[in-house]
């Protein structure tokens, strides 16, 4: 090793490593930058033929790195914007506005410097992004050309991703192109309305002819695919009555309804996402097709822990027991979440698909379950009350945490009690009747003349402790 040289440590290294990367990222986007303003010019310059064609199209685009006229449209100052574009001035403006988040950049013979990232821009998409409606029509009424996408989106791109629906309209009716397709990922407007607040840019895009079933080039979703996503109901609503395809599939192999089911569901977003599967079904989804590793949508409600939307799907005849590639059936799915979803009632999913004949755990496999559900009591008594015999020893004590147990500790002790005692002769007729239904107790028990405690009780409603 020469003397002028050093050896870095393995973080260093991988610090560099990532450094290089995040470079090799943002060269990525100046290029793309540098390309759709490069394509725009030498389209703009096509299109000036005759003085008489110029006057009626939008000048030609120029970079300004103006401060004022940058601090003007940022704060949308109408006063200022009035004064910095009279009548007769042009509008089309590249902005690089610097911002955002900094990161090291080469600067030539081995140096580096410490900058903000910048990306292009325009007075278009900075007034429609904000809501300013007032200096967007300013600048559109000073001719500023609506489709121009220097950074690779246009301001209506931005407009419908930020919830602007005035901005929306505004671009709209000075003819924005309404199924325009970002650079990056290949995405219409449409597919930007991710949000409930979009609803009426969405509405108002349709009016002016987008694309319903316009596909993005990257992932091939849909509109559809975005609302069902995101648990957008009135936005499925909406793309519905608009004649959208309720069973294309994209890139992945989901449908809709399959993407629905797949999304990941917060507490509070269950209803949602309920709501969403039950309009897509009532518009003819289908609830067998499965995605490209074999699974079906109640194997994604199972792994969501979406309990009304495992009774939806396993009233509407989804199969219970189907296997997935990974030889998983939907009763697998939910017990690998019930640790992390407790708020979300597991026990009921686990019930519902017990009463609709799901398989059970191995019963050498329970300690194992044990472990790892033991957070939510209630799921343990429902998979426990699907056995008539249990072989209860030591294993079984070491797998429930002593926090847990100290918990739940009246629970616990019924369970482990088990291990000299056997089972009542009430849960022993209880096991004997539901195996003689075999996958049929969902539907016998609700129809039998019986007290309906009983009829809770042979659909293994929850007690606090097992017998």
């Amino acid at each position: 090793m020469s003397s002028g040289s050093f050896v870095f440590s393995p973080t260093t290294l991988r610090s560099l490593e990532r450094d290089e990367d995040m470079l090799q990222r943002h060269e990525h986007k100046q290029q793309l930058a540098s390309r759709c303003l490069s394509s725009y010019m030498l389209k703009r310059g096509g299109q000036e033929q005759t003085t008489a064609e110029v006057q009626h199209c939008p000048a030609r685009a120029r970079i300004c790195q103006d401060v004022v006229v940058q601090n003007a449209l940022y704060t949308g100052d109408l006063e200022a914007m009035r004064h910095l574009f009279p009548q007769g001035s042009s509008a089309n403006l590249i902005i690089e506005p610097q911002g955002g988040d900094m990161r090291w950049v080469a600067r030539g013979e081995g140096l580096w410097s410490l900058t903000y990232e910048q990306e292009l821009t325009t007075p278009l998409h900075i007034t429609a992004t904000r809501g300013f409606t007032e200096c967007l029509k300013l600048l559109l009424q000073r001719g500023a050309d609506v489709d121009l996408s220097p950074a690779g989106v246009t301001a209506l791109h931005e407009s419908c991703e930020n919830c602007e629906p005035e901005c929306t309209k505004l671009l709209l009716i000075h003819g924005a192109n309404a199924n325009a397709v970002s650079e990056e990922d290949g995405r219409m407007p449409l597919h930007m309305c991710s949000h409930p607040e979009s609803l009426q840019c969405a509405k108002y895009l349709l009016e002016y002819g987008a694309a319903i079933n316009g596909r993005t080039q990257d992932e091939d979703d849909t509109p559809l695919h975005v609302a069902a996503q995101n648990g957008l109901l009135e936005h499925t609503e909406l793309y519905l009555r608009y004649g959208a395809a309720v069973d294309k599939e994209n890139s992945e192999g989901l449908t809709p309804f399959n993407a629905a089911c797949a999304q990941p569901q917060e507490v509070q977003d269950l209803k949602r996402y309920f709501q969403v599967c039950q309009m897509l079904l009532g518009a003819g989804a289908n609830i067998h097709t499965t995605d490209q590793d074999k699974r079906t949508p109640l194997h994604m409600a199972c792994k969501n822990a979406n309990p009304d939307l495992v009774d939806l799907l396993l009233t509407n005849g989804a199969c219970v027991n189907n296997m997935d590639y990974g030889g998983e059936a939907p009763m697998h799915n939910i017990l690998k979440v019930v640790c992390y979803k407790v708020s979300h009632d597991p026990e009921k999913v686990v019930r519902s698909l017990l009463n609709y004949g799901s398989i059970r755990v191995w019963p050498g496999a329970l300690p194992m379950v044990l472990r790892h559900c033991s957070e939510s009591p209630r799921t343990i008594e429902v998979l426990l009350n699907a056995y008539s015999h249990l072989k209860v020893n030591d294993t079984w004590f070491e797998s429930v945490p002593a926090e847990v147990f100290k918990e739940h500790k009246e629970f616990y002790e019924s369970v482990f009690s088990l291990a000299q005692t056997p089972r009542s002769l009430q849960h022993l007729a209880r096991c004997r009747l539901r195996s003689f239904l075999d996958g049929r107790v969902h539907r016998v028990v609700p129809k039998l003349d019986l007290p309906t405690f009983i009829k809770n009780y042979l659909l293994l409603e929850y007690r606090g402790y097992v017998h």
